[in-house]
This record gives C-alpha cells, structure tokens and sequence, in this order.
C-alpha cells in the first residue's frame, strides 16, 4: 500500500520467496491493510535483519509475517529481537517438501515464540488473515473489513456441487 504508513511488515529470506510471499501482500491489500513487503536473510543479512526488526515498533509496525524455507532461521531470529507478534511461513521446499521449514519455525525455545502456519500459499494467506485478526483486537474499521472478508469467503462456497 502506498499513502499509508505500514501496520504489517513482511519479510523473506530471499527473492525466490516473493511468489508465495505476495499472497499475503495480496491478501492484506484485500483487506485494506497497509503493509510492506523486504528480502531480509537471516544468515545473508544479519544487520539488516536486527535494524529493521529492532525498529519495527517505532516505525509503527504492529505485526511481522516472516518467510523462510530450509533452515528457516529468519521469524526465530526476527521473534528474538521484537516484541511484536511474528507470524512464520514456512516455504515449499525442494528437499523436504517445506516440512525441515515448519520444523524449525514450530521448535522455538520458550520464550521466543513464532506463530507458524501452513507451508506455502495457504499459509500466505492464512498469515495475513491472523495478522489481520490482531489489529483488529484494536482497530474497529479492520474488524468490520476482517468481518466482510470473512462473510464473503462463507458465501462464495457452493452448496451443492457442480458438474
């Protein structure tokens, strides 16, 4: 979103995750959530990781969605050095299919928790809604999109099949 100063961040260990990535950047414009979107690696990136994730807050970010595959280090590393909520998505991997991914996201030491959905697209999706449900503990104007969003999904499903 442009005009608007971002409520959700969302980062990616590399620029071969932007195509699942972009599904929550979607899902959010749906919503009319303003967001950005940054290629921040954990192990490639370090300090660009700890500045922009130790400044999230006072840039006015209330959520942080993080995708990485393989050793998936990135929402752990961005969980350990914000207090905001970070929302995991695990990539679609070559090697395991993304189940080393959730592994890592979903074993983090207590303490430093990671909210961690579905591997890929689903999981894209699912980040934005749930990042989206927590603003809207606070925002009246997200719950009412989040409420619409919500009821249109239900109505669109058929109720009997077609052939």
């Amino acid at each position: 979103m442009t005009g608007n100063k971002p409520l959700v961040g969302i980062i990616m260990g590399s620029q071969s995750d932007w195509p699942t990535m972009k599904n929550a950047a979607d899902t959010l414009e749906q919503l009319d959530i303003p967001n950005e979107a940054r290629v921040i690696s954990a192990h490639r990136t370090p300090h660009r990781l700890t500045e922009y994730v130790s400044e999230a807050r006072d840039n006015g970010l209330k959520v942080i969605i993080a995708g990485a595959g393989m050793a998936a280090a990135l929402p752990g590393a961005a969980a350990a050095l914000t207090p905001l909520p970070v929302l995991g998505v695990p990539m679609e991997g070559k090697v395991m299919g993304g189940l080393d991914a959730i592994l890592s996201m979903c074993q983090m030491p207590a303490g430093i928790p990671v909210g961690t959905l579905a591997v890929g697209r689903s999981g894209a999706i699912n980040s934005a809604i749930l990042a989206a449900s927590i603003l809207a503990l606070t925002d009246h104007d997200i719950a009412k999109r989040l409420d619409n969003f919500r009821s249109n999904q239900s109505d669109a499903v058929i109720e009997k099949p077609k052939d």
